[in-house]
């Protein structure tokens, strides 16, 4: 007994020195990989201020509305991802990507994540850059939560919102953040501070936004850089567990029935037929048929549907725009 005692504790020693050793050698990996990758990464737009967070605010192309892109969770580096829908978007019109705290060129604020500093923060950033309201807010997934409180709120900020996709606040408190969920977020946040997200890059970016030609090849190195600097930070983290909280605050309020809503229910054809899909699709029947004017259709592809129908969405939103505008 004693001697399966002392095997045991040496190879317990063992692995605790292997797991040792490789902390050790990922966290240094990545630290020397994050210098030589800092030259890469220089801010396009504009850095605006807010309570001491830079946010950064990236603008293009001219006309009378202004788009605001909203990227879902985890989408590190959104100027660079979202750029082949908004370039179809900043053809006619004039765009804006806010990146929020913890996303892109902007600080990692180290906040709670609150909604409502989250939506202060967008509402600076913007102002400080140059962009007046109204808007008509591009959001995706969880970024949902952030457009409908904006236009419950700030209901004469929002002349529209192009829903891509999104997390309404009514599903995220249907399906909050359980103990195991909460325990992934936080163990995840925790290995990609060590640096060990490094040995699983496709996770880290999207590999589709590689296959494509929307950005140049040094955008790609760039794209990849920032990935790796912002991937699963503590504000990624905090926003995920405070997706039950801030949804409850939108839950509260009254429905903004005077926000036309396009809602985009992007469908995978291999999940086409699974209990989600067919949720996912009745919520924003639903949620539209609150509203004055709205419309829900239905788009094949994955959840990030911008990346495989940027045309699609564009003509989509311009004809319900042109809806908006007839109503006045």
């Amino acid at each position: 007994m004693r001697k399966l005692l002392n095997v045991l504790k040496k190879i317990s020693m063992t692995l605790l020195a292997i797991i040792l050793v490789a902390t050790v050698a990922a966290f240094v990996n990545n630290q020397v990989q994050l210098s030589r990758e800092s030259a890469l990464r220089k801010a396009e737009g504009v850095l605006t201020h807010s309570n001491g967070t830079s946010i950064h605010v990236y603008q293009e192309g001219t006309g009378k509305d202004t788009y605001i892109f909203m990227s879902g969770s985890g989408i590190a580096a959104p100027m660079y991802e979202l750029r082949g829908l908004y370039r179809e978007f900043s053809q006619e019109n004039k765009i804006a990507v806010v990146e929020r705290a913890g996303y892109g060129y902007s600080d990692v604020s180290g906040d709670d994540r609150d909604i409502d500093t989250i939506l202060e923060q967008t509402r600076e950033a913007l102002v400080q850059s140059g962009s007046k309201p109204p808007y008509v807010l591009v959001p995706h997934s969880i970024a949902g939560i952030e457009a409908i409180y904006w236009a419950q709120k700030y209901p004469a900020e929002v002349k529209g919102i192009i829903a891509l996709d999104i997390g309404l606040p009514q599903q995220y408190v249907a399906h909050p953040f359980g103990f195991m969920d909460s325990v992934m977020a936080r163990g995840t946040n925790l290995l990609t501070a060590v640096g060990f997200h490094r040995f699983a890059p496709s996770m880290v970016y999207n590999p589709e936004v590689l296959r494509q030609s929307f950005l140049t090849e040094q955008e790609k190195e760039v794209y990849k850089a920032l990935s790796f600097q912002q991937f699963f930070n503590r504000d990624m983290e905090r926003e995920l567990l405070q997706s039950y909280n801030n949804s409850m605050k939108s839950i509260n309020l009254p429905y903004p029935q005077d926000t036309p809503i396009l809602f985009l229910d992007a469908i995978a054809d291999q999940y086409k037929d699974s209990i989600y899909t067919i949720q996912k699709n009745k919520d924003y029947h639903a949620f539209a048929a609150k509203l004055r004017l709205s419309d829900v259709k239905t788009l094949r592809g994955t959840h990030s549907i911008y990346l495989y129908v940027p045309d699609e969405i564009y003509k989509l939103s311009m004809a319900f725009i042109e809806k908006v505008n007839q109503k006045g």
